[in-house]
């Protein structure tokens, strides 16, 4: 059955760029495992919008945690915006991201086992908000880390020998 015909405007090529990727954070997967995720919206001011719209924000040293029954995003680095000279943002300031009040209580009752920690797994637009991923997860051990790599290599090894037979 054929697909029906779509007119393609401005507006729809609009929607489907907005839905793109800001940055996502490598390090968190391989430095923790990821049990449970969670969307939830940011509230940044509008120089802070506009860096990460040109991909200026890093969430390397970034963590998440709750506090007074809100949920904050801290140490996530937004570069100031050149155009915003007289009223810049704060570059590692805490962020407000926005759940559901049952979300943010399952959170903070996993939070309180040892050893987990929330961690901001990707940061993204969607319908021209942005939006950040967060993972309930727990600290990998270096046997963890090694045992990880060992099965990349593995796999990778596996993919190129049975691509190299194929060409053949």
């Amino acid at each position: 059955m054929l697909e029906p015909w779509v007119p393609v405007s401005a507006a729809n090529k609009e929607r489907a760029a907005a839905q793109k990727f800001i940055v996502k954070n490598r390090a968190a997967t391989f430095n923790y495992e990821v049990e449970t995720r969670y969307e939830g919206g940011l509230v940044l001011l509008g120089s802070e919008v506009k860096s990460m719209r040109n991909g200026k924000v890093d969430l390397v040293d970034a963590y998440a945690s709750v506090d007074n029954g809100q949920v904050w995003l801290k140490q996530m680095y937004v570069a100031p915006f050149e155009q915003a000279k007289t009223f810049p943002h704060e570059v590692r300031r805490a962020r407000k991201v926005l759940l559901h009040q049952s979300e943010i209580n399952e959170i903070e009752k996993e939070l309180t086992r040892s050893g987990y920690t929330l961690v901001p797994m990707e940061l993204y637009f969607k319908d021209g908000r942005v939006k950040v991923t967060l993972g309930l997860a727990k600290g990998k051990k270096s046997y963890d880390k090694r045992a990880d790599l060992a099965k990349k290599t593995a796999d990778r090894e596996a993919r190129q020998a049975i691509k190299g037979g194929r060409d053949r």
